[in-house]
């Protein structure tokens, strides 16, 4: 008697033991598509370094140049070939540019960046700056925000500033001056992930 309650008792356990085991792997698919700690790691090492290349870029003052990085005559961003007023076939030719590909280009790292913007009428406008396609979906987002004021100068080619300001008449800036106490406010969002 004593006998056969040790041995119920055991297949009880094994039954419950069993039981907690299928349930918590119906709980958790593993499939060879998920996230495993090593591909977390990667993504939170692109969004550092996104972070990393605007905040550096911003300290260098090299971030709103190349968002004024304007040619007023022709309405386009230096550099930018085509109808599309955003670059395609690599960063711009600017201290920032540099920077997105040293960080990203040889490292086989693709990313996007774009700029948003407030209307006249209060909406968010969000602009491409850089486009290199469209992400997958482990790719990681950074952004800074740049103020720009009406006295702020466009950039030629050479990375000079030139005579003309975002306040002018004549000037033709993609972003809008919101008419308040300074010219506009632009996020600086960069996405990355790995090819």
């Amino acid at each position: 008697m004593r006998g056969q309650a040790h041995t119920l008792e055991a297949v009880i356990a094994s039954l419950m033991l069993l039981s907690s085991l299928v349930f918590a792997l119906q709980m958790t698919a593993v499939t060879p598509l998920s996230a495993s700690t090593s591909s977390q790691h990667i993504e939170n090492q692109q969004a550092a370094t996104g972070k990393g290349v605007l905040t550096a870029a911003a300290e260098a003052g090299a971030l709103k140049p190349a968002l004024l990085f304007w040619n007023n005559s022709t309405r386009q961003f230096h550099g930018v070939t085509g109808q599309e007023n955003f670059y395609t076939s690599g960063p711009p030719d600017n201290r920032f540019g540099e920077m997105l590909s040293r960080s990203f280009d040889d490292r086989g790292i693709a990313y996007n960046v774009y700029l948003s913007f407030v209307s006249p009428s209060g909406d968010i406008v969000p602009r491409r700056y850089v486009y290199n396609g469209v992400p997958t979906d482990n790719a990681v987002t950074a952004t800074y925000t740049v103020t720009l004021s009406d006295d702020d100068p466009l950039y030629d080619e050479d990375g000079t500033a030139n005579e003309t300001t975002l306040g002018d008449p004549g000037s033709t800036y993609l972003i809008p001056d919101t008419g308040r106490n300074h010219y506009n406010t632009v996020r600086v969002e960069v996405i990355a992930w790995r090819i």
